[in-house]
């Protein structure tokens, strides 16, 4: 089976790993994602050593968990690929009720969700965005581009998609650029240099300040940001290397010192600025720095 499609989701902080069969039409999980989350360990070989155990104990009670069962390669804490065991959708919430407990009720209830948010639909947007020719006509760096991809992110669920803001907002006590003055403003950061990586986050965090959209921002930017680093450094940000906390202190911080941003995207630049998984990886963390 040829899955070039990986989805990252997050429960309790803790990724989940899917990989999409495209033969079948539906998402593999990971077993032993699903068992350090339930189990509450860190430790890759207590985890691994678990579902062992568990799994001899179904098999000999007869439970069709174990045979629905498939390997699929997933990367390991070794950094190589290597063959894991997977569960469909049915599976997981087989494997689910074999842990009576609240945090697995919790767990099955976030797994059974059916996400028809205006953000579960725009991030399936995003995971097209990299499949789509559109993708090359957005002209990265520019406030135009990034309007393209707010408009192609959230068309049809925001009635303001790829429209500038006429209202003043703020977040957390912090005051983003003035609605009368944004023009001018994104005049300025469209005419800022981005050829070396300190212009480029430099124009990032100016771009952060301006908040251009009424919401959807993060997430727009990110991509932008990206574009702009393939363009220019032939590089883009592995989004999975940059905690959630360590990214949002270091975005409030930026407006003033930009140091621990640039360190943070510094230490996580890859050249795999063609690899899909890459891409979708990237747009799962991007999605998940916005969750509450």
């Amino acid at each position: 089976m040829n899955n070039t499609k990986i989805s990252i989701r997050f429960f309790d902080d803790r990724e989940v790993r899917a990989l999409w069969d495209e033969q079948n039409a539906k998402w593999w999980f990971s077993v032993l994602d699903i068992v350090a989350v339930l189990t509450d360990q860190n430790d890759y070989t207590k985890t691994r050593n678990y579902w062992k155990y568990l799994k001899a104990k179904l098999k000999k009670e007869g439970s069709q968990v174990v045979s629905a069962t498939t390997q699929l390669k997933l990367l390991a804490p070794d950094g190589k690929k290597r063959l894991s065991d997977m569960l469909d959708y049915n599976g997981i919430i087989a494997l689910g009720k074999e842990f009576p407990s609240k945090k697995a009720n919790r767990f099955i209830e976030w797994f059974t969700y059916s996400d028809e948010s205006i953000d579960g639909k725009s991030k399936t947007k995003a995971y097209a965005l990299f499949e789509s020719s559109f993708i090359n006509s957005i002209k990265a760096g520019t406030t135009q581009g990034l309007q393209q991809i707010h408009g192609y992110l959230f068309g049809g669920l925001y009635d303001f998609a790829g429209q500038i803001r006429q209202k003043n907002i703020s977040k957390g006590g912090f005051q983003f650029a003035m609605a009368r003055f944004l023009d001018a403003s994104l005049k300025q950061i469209d005419a800022m240099p981005e050829n070396t990586l300190d212009e480029i986050v430099a124009k990032y965090v100016e771009m952060n300040i301006a908040h251009p959209f009424m919401e959807g921002n993060g997430r727009s930017t990110r991509i932008w940001l990206d574009l702009i680093l393939k363009k220019r450094l032939k590089k883009c940000v592995d989004w999975s290397r940059i905690g959630k906390t360590d990214y949002m202190n270091a975005m409030v911080k930026s407006s003033t010192n930009s140091s621990m941003l640039k360190k943070l995207l510094q230490n996580a630049l890859t050249s795999e600025i063609l690899s899909r998984e890459m891409f979708m990886k990237g747009i799962d963390y991007s999605y998940y720095y916005e969750e509450d």
